[in-house]
């Protein structure tokens, strides 16, 4: 069993075994043609989690209708898997740095598969609820080994380009697993959701143990079993207002509670943290360097509003152009797929302009996407209206979020590379997270605001359906008669008004991360991780500053 061992302070990192400065590989290293392989199976494994964090969400209607369900149950069945994922990714990825990379690895793709099946064979609304939330702790066991996998076996040279194809799978996805989950649908039933993700985790099960190496670290400290729960508690109540304050209200009891107790274990994970010092689950000091906190603000925001902007075409596409499911995914393939090549490409940009530079550049192109559909989008334009806007996006986001996840990465010693992993994915998960919940509720404020001044002289019951929502107003114009077609026209104007609203609002959020990224962005990522013997935090470049070029002095 291969144990990463760091090399000695003040040894040329170029001839420590483990970790090749040129990337030929050394003793104990994959070669050029395994650690192909060993990229092929951590990528089709997070394919199996992205893919299950998506799928549901085209089937709404038809488990409502399956298990008797009100639309709030069946929210929580699709929230669920996520809210167990974000809880658990910083406490399992530090597991999988102790006990070893693969063996939790392994253990999770068992757990994933046989949560996932009984998914697909739940009789009642509470097994699938039960079912989905085990698949989220499979998924917090997988999502982060992935990452750490390629960050602790790839070599220097080509850990940029491993890391932009992981990147591309995580971002792009998604859209991927949208497509064939409504595939699925159309052409059998919600139950067969579940066979992709089943099929993947058991590829790469299968493909994990023949072909990942297994990596662990030893550490002089004990388990930080305080920030792991206080880590949970946080992620916990804080998802739980974001993905439940739209729906319950942002005012409601239950969710300023749950406000409460994230901030509340927030704070105290931070405090004991800062209390608990090398021996941290995550070194919060860690955050006061460039490459930590830009690449953390910036993958929040860009995932933020990736999600948003996802939460605003689906009905776009469906109610005002009139598509299907399966063609409106379908519509999203080109900037997904442009959004994965230009994630691979970020990795060659960024050694030759920058790591800063490169990140500014891909925010820019996704926020003047962002400006370009909310210029230009309109009912009688379609979707040849928003197709420029999208090609932006996908090439601006692609570029950003490469380098993002490079800097948080490299700014965690290789000892903690777990918990590097299980950040960059807490930080997706809080971004998409926020991202729905803002932008869904400037959309629908936009279309409120919109729709009363065109539904004058409808009838008062078709008028007052038509205000909850686009889809409303189409249901609304079936038993509508005279006024049927000036109830779609006053729906489809409304969302486009209430769609401006939110794409001018990303826009605007996107200038601020611009302007953050051309001052405060990682200038190069780190060369390596740091080495196990060194401190972590920012005093760790006084020790070997040939182990690790810190982000704030690059």
């Amino acid at each position: 069993m291969r144990t990463n061992q760091p090399g000695p302070v003040g040894v040329d990192p170029d001839d420590v075994p483990g970790e090749p400065g040129e990337g030929e590989p050394g003793e104990g290293v994959p070669d050029a043609r395994q650690r192909r392989t060993i990229l092929i199976t951590v990528c089709i494994a997070l394919m199996a989690v992205i893919a299950s964090v998506s799928g549901l969400n085209v089937a709404q209607p038809d488990l409502a209708v399956a298990f008797g369900a009100s639309q709030s149950t069946i929210l929580w069945i699709i929230n669920i898997y996520t809210l167990g994922l974000a809880a658990l990714l910083l406490p399992l990825g530090a597991v999988g740095d102790r006990l070893g990379r693969k063996p939790v690895l392994v253990a999770g793709l068992v757990v994933f598969g046989l949560a996932g099946a009984a998914a697909g064979l739940a009789p009642s609304a509470e097994v699938m609820l039960a079912a989905r939330l085990l698949s989220g702790v499979g998924a917090a066991m997988i999502m982060p080994i992935t990452l750490a996998v390629i960050t602790s076996t790839f070599p220097e040279k080509e850990r940029g380009r491993a890391i932009g194809v992981w990147t591309g799978v995580a971002g792009g996805g998604g859209v991927l697993g949208m497509f064939l989950s409504a595939a699925l649908v159309d052409v059998a039933s919600w139950r067969w959701l579940f066979v992709l993700p089943l099929v993947l985790g058991a590829v790469a099960l299968v493909m994990t143990l023949r072909s990942v190496p297994d990596s662990r670290e030893r550490s002089g400290h004990g388990f930080d079993v305080g920030g792991a729960l206080a880590s949970v508690v946080a992620v916990v109540g804080l998802i739980f207002v974001l993905q439940e304050g739209p729906e319950r209200g942002w005012t409601a009891p239950v969710t300023l509670l749950a406000l409460v107790v994230g901030v509340i274990a927030a704070a105290g994970f931070v405090a004991w943290e800062l209390r608990r010092g090398e021996g941290a689950l995550l070194d919060v000091r860690l955050f006061g360097e460039r490459a930590l906190a830009g690449g953390s603000i910036t993958l929040l925001v860009v995932f933020g509003v990736q999600a948003g902007i996802f939460v605003v075409l689906f009905p776009f596409l469906q109610a005002v152009v009139g598509w299907s499911g399966l063609l409106s995914t379908l519509a999203l393939m080109p900037m997904a797929v442009l959004m994965m090549l230009a994630s691979g490409l970020a990795p060659q940009l960024a050694g030759r302009i920058g790591a800063r530079a490169t990140m500014a550049t891909g925010v820019l192109l996704a926020g003047g996407g962002l400006a370009l559909m909310a210029g230009v989008v309109s009912v009688d334009g379609g979707y040849l209206s928003v197709l420029p806007g999208m090609l932006a996006m996908g090439l601006g986001m692609g570029l950003a979020m490469t380098p993002s996840t490079e800097a948080i990465t490299g700014a965690l010693p290789r000892e903690r590379q777990g918990v590097a992993s299980a950040l960059n994915d807490v930080t997706r998960e809080f971004g998409t997270a926020l991202g729905v919940a803002l932008l869904g509720a400037l959309l629908s404020a936009g279309y409120r605001g919109a729709i009363d001044d065109r539904l004058t002289g409808v009838p008062e019951g078709p008028a007052d359906i038509a205000r909850g929502g686009v889809a409303n107003a189409v249901e609304a114009a079936n038993g509508a008669g005279p006024y049927a077609q000036e109830l779609i026209r006053a729906g489809r104007e409304s969302f486009v008004d209430g769609w401006q609203s939110a794409m001018w609002a990303g826009a605007v959020v996107m200038a601020a991360l611009f302007l953050y990224v051309l001052v405060r962005g990682p200038r190069r990522p780190a060369r390596t991780v740091a080495s196990a013997e060194q401190p972590a935090g920012p005093d760790a470049e006084r020790v070997d500053s040939t182990e690790r070029v810190d982000a704030t002095t690059a």
